[in-house]
């Protein structure tokens, strides 16, 4: 039985016990037929075993893949919901403050202006004066990516004040 020990100085010790088959190229382990060389028709057989692993193991992985861009798409529409409410109620405020008469429609159609289609159709406005400034709330509902597949009951609220204008 040789041991293989390799060091710094003098690399592999125990190969040359190992190289003991007829010709060049050919290792004999102990226990295992010969080894060809690579390259050789019997290797390429040999490796030829386990070709398109790769495809059946990509092949597995794409539902999951696919799962996780779609997890993923959907964090990005809650964080884009978060800026569209903010943005509506600001612009809300803006328009009720600055408006002369009827401040709570200006209020409303400023806020709900800009709103893609997928937001505005369940999209709630509410208006009206506080202490010096005017105020507006715009409560949006996230929209579902794919509609049957989940539905997310989640509820985003934007919050703004202007100074009303005298």
């Amino acid at each position: 039985m040789t041991t293989t020990t390799r060091t710094a100085r003098t690399g592999i010790r125990g190969l040359r016990d190992l190289r003991e088959g007829p010709g060049p190229g050919r290792l004999r382990c102990p226990g295992a037929r010969y080894l060809r060389r690579p390259g050789s028709r019997h290797h390429q057989r040999l490796r030829g075993d386990d070709r398109g692993q790769t495809s059946v193991e990509f092949l597995g992985m794409t539902p999951f893949i696919i799962l996780i861009m779609l997890v993923l798409w959907e964090c990005a529409l809650i964080g884009y919901t978060f800026s569209l409410a903010g943005n509506a109620a600001d612009v809300g405020a803006r328009k009720g403050s600055g408006a002369e008469y009827g401040a709570d429609a200006a209020c409303r159609t400023g806020a709900l202006k800009d709103l893609p289609d997928a937001w505005s159709g369940a999209a709630r406005v509410e208006c009206g004066r506080g202490s010096g400034l005017y105020e507006a709330t715009v409560t949006l509902k996230v929209p579902v990516l794919v509609p049957g597949l989940f539905d997310l009951d989640i509820d985003i609220d934007g919050e703004a004040g202007s100074a009303l204008e005298d």
